[in-house]
């Protein structure tokens, strides 16, 4: 009955979301069925995202590695936190669908994550049969994260994790920085480096869904939404974010699908929509990511691919990342500028073969230092979301 009834109470909230307004949860939607052409082919090269032969863009119906079972089976939080405490590396802990998966209440009190070990698979079965997932959720705006890797090789599949904060809190950004005369300091996402602003904004707490300081974390076929942060990497490498929905990690200041601080990644074939960076980057020596095949759909509240400089973390230096490959990937929200690189990487970067429906090549690219060698090369891209052409 208690299963029963949380499954009605969501149902009911997603009801309410739809027939008022989308102020009152804007992420309960489902993914998109039909997004449309993702790729053009110009002149025999393909600008834009192809899907992979093992799913669709965003994951879902159709993906081919969903897992709809496993070594331990829970439908209870308490079931899942014994199975994780218990569970070997290469073991697969896999949620019911329609089980009841609430942080909620453990976060306020127990300030819990659900810790995941070394190589263990967290599963659920999104896209089986249609299933948008067994749904991890917390109201706790202090959810930071809800689910922690523990060690390297953990896997987060087939989940659909929601998040308390789905909303940008523009009004309170500008009474942080805009009003009154006190100015102090804050930090930035990855914890180091600061930045001016007013100490009030972080009055209010910020959120993560996965987080991990250890290498080759795989996020794949999995809805992650209303988050401060979506995915956070730190000081760690080989991470493959991939064939995910990430929506409506907006926060205003903040607001990252997936963050990088000190790390590396490969970021695919994901869906974005609504973040304020769906790809960010602290910019520390060491740190890159490729992203290729993604799409970011209409709605973006900054440039949605982002690698700070040494000016965001106040370090003295010039420096944004290691390096950056961005490639084959398409970008529809036109009144953002699409990607913005806040200094030089310390390695030839590339930005190539990607769909802009910008018409105009000098609205898609940010460098706050432009007059200095940059070390990106922006060539061969496809601009125009009708009839594109090639610059």
């Amino acid at each position: 009955m208690r299963h029963l009834f949380a499954s009605l109470l969501l149902l009911l909230w997603c009801a309410a979301a739809g027939a008022q307004s989308e102020h009152i949860r804007p992420d309960l939607e489902p993914m998109p069925t039909d997004i449309g052409p993702t790729f053009v082919t110009i002149e025999s090269q393909v600008y834009g995202a192809q899907p992979s032969d093992i799913g669709p863009i965003g994951g879902g119906v159709g993906y081919t590695r969903i897992i709809t079972s496993g070594d331990h089976n829970v439908s209870t939080l308490n079931e899942l936190r014994a199975a994780l405490a218990k569970a070997k590396s290469g073991e697969v802990v896999f949620l019911d669908p329609k089980g009841n998966f609430d942080m909620t209440a453990l976060t306020f009190t127990e300030g819990l994550a659900l810790e995941v070990p070394a190589g263990v698979t967290l599963a659920g079965n999104r896209g089986h049969e249609g299933s948008r997932g067994p749904v991890i959720y917390s109201d706790a705006h202090q959810t930071a994260p809800l689910i922690r890797a523990m060690g390297p090789g953990v896997r987060i599949t087939g989940l659909w994790l929601l998040g308390p904060n789905p909303r940008w809190h523009i009004e309170h950004w500008h009474r942080a920085f805009d009003e009154g005369e006190e100015k102090g300091t804050f930090r930035h996402h990855d914890g180091t480096g600061l930045r001016g602003g007013h100490p009030y904004y972080y009055k209010f707490p910020n959120s993560t869904a996965v987080a991990t300081e250890f290498d080759k974390l795989e996020v794949d076929n999995c809805e992650i939404s209303g988050w401060t942060r979506g995915v956070a990497l730190s000081s760690s490498h080989d991470h493959h974010i991939h064939h995910n929905y990430i929506h409506h990690c907006q926060y205003h200041g903040l607001g990252y699908g997936v963050a990088h601080g000190r790390a590396s990644s490969l970021v695919e074939y994901n869906l974005f929509n609504a973040n304020r960076h769906s790809i960010a980057g602290s910019g520390h020596p060491s740190e890159g990511y490729e992203a290729r095949h993604n799409v970011e759909l209409e709605v973006a509240r900054s440039f949605p691919f982002d690698m700070h400089g040494g000016r965001d973390r106040r370090d003295e230096t010039n420096i944004a990342g290691s390096w950056l490959k961005i490639h084959n990937n398409q970008f529809r929200a036109t009144d953002q500028l699409a990607i913005g690189i806040r200094g030089r990487p310390e390695q030839m970067s590339f930005i190539n073969n990607n769909w802009f429906f910008h018409t105009d090549p000098e609205k898609v690219l940010l460098e706050l230092r432009p007059n200095v060698d940059t070390n990106v090369t922006i060539e061969n891209n496809a601009f125009g979301s009708v009839g594109p052409r090639v610059q």
